[in-house]
């Protein structure tokens, strides 16, 4: 008994030393950027990104609030995209897998295989740039930011299908039945309120997803009133290293008002502040809800 318990601490040391070395190492890129954002711009420039800021200077955040113009309305466009768009998200994802649960319906299993197919394969980018600009007319508009990220749930569909048949008693379902309740009553008093680690994770990676998401912006949308915080930085990279490559043959460009790397670097801190203030209220219901929702499938 003692030699297995002398294992089994052994055992657990070695996890929680490869754990922590791995945690280690997914935060490092974080606190590099963190300092960066944070050292003055001839500094980094000069001696390259360090951990620990040799000369300290909040120059970039007083950029990022002197032109918060630009920067806070498209921060208020990623909010509001990721906020309707993750509620849409959730709610087509888990009316959809609800409805693939009825297996006596017909047609459920042609769905399901459709479902499936989605993750193997899809139209191509020429094909869905035409069909949302030349067919549904999203170009645009803020519904392209939010439409494309609707279409591509089908691993979230299959967890939360999982989750509600193995966690969600049948019998329950036919009792709301037998005292009258309807498939819309059935949806929003039983399968919602039940189903809440599995909406948290969906929701938590559907909100990671619209809030990184850069690429729909950079297909659909050329209003640079439209533009979200991920497609603004990305904009302002490009036109950065555009002046700075061509500097010479564009004349008077003064390469000192541009933005500055630890410029860029503050904007990215604060463009993913907000996930990461929300992660930790999450987690606990995203572990719950990825290991009840993969299982028995």
């Amino acid at each position: 008994m003692n030699v297995r318990s002398k294992e089994e601490k052994r055992f657990e040391l070695a996890g929680h030393i490869v754990m922590i070395t791995l945690c280690f190492f997914a935060i490092m890129p974080f606190l590099l950027l963190i300092a960066s954002s944070i050292t003055d711009h001839d500094v980094v420039v000069r001696e390259g990104y360090k951990f620990i800021p040799k000369e300290f200077s909040l120059e970039a955040y007083r950029y990022i609030f002197g032109e918060w113009a630009q920067i806070g309305h498209a921060y208020l466009i990623t909010i509001i995209v990721t906020v309707s768009g993750t509620f849409l998200s959730i709610m087509i994802t888990t009316m959809f897998a609800f409805g693939l649960n009825y297996t006596d319906i017909p047609g459920t299993k042609v769905l399901f295989i459709m479902c499936l197919f989605t993750m193997l394969f899809n139209g191509g980018i020429v094909a869905t740039y035409y069909t949302y600009s030349n067919f549904i007319h999203i170009k645009n508009t803020i519904f392209a930011l939010i439409v494309p990220g609707l279409m591509m749930g089908a691993f979230n569909v299959i967890l939360v299908k999982n989750y509600i048949k193995n966690n969600i008693p049948g019998e329950l379902i036919e009792a709301a039945e037998m005292d009258g309740a309807g498939p819309i009553y059935i949806f929003f008093k039983l399968i919602i309120p039940l189903s809440t680690p599995i909406l948290a994770t969906i929701g938590l990676m559907g909100a990671v997803m619209y809030w990184n998401d850069w690429t729909n912006g950079l297909y659909y949308i050329t209003n640079s009133k439209l533009y979200s915080i991920q497609q603004l930085l990305n904009q302002m990279n490009s036109s950065i290293q555009y002046l700075i490559s061509n500097a010479n043959n564009l004349g008077n460009v003064d390469l000192s008002t541009l933005p500055s790397t630890t410029m860029r670097m503050a904007i990215a801190v604060v463009a993913i502040l907000p996930i990461l203030c929300t992660y930790p209220f999450f987690q606990k219901y995203f572990a719950k809800g990825i290991t009840v929702g993969a299982v028995k499938g």
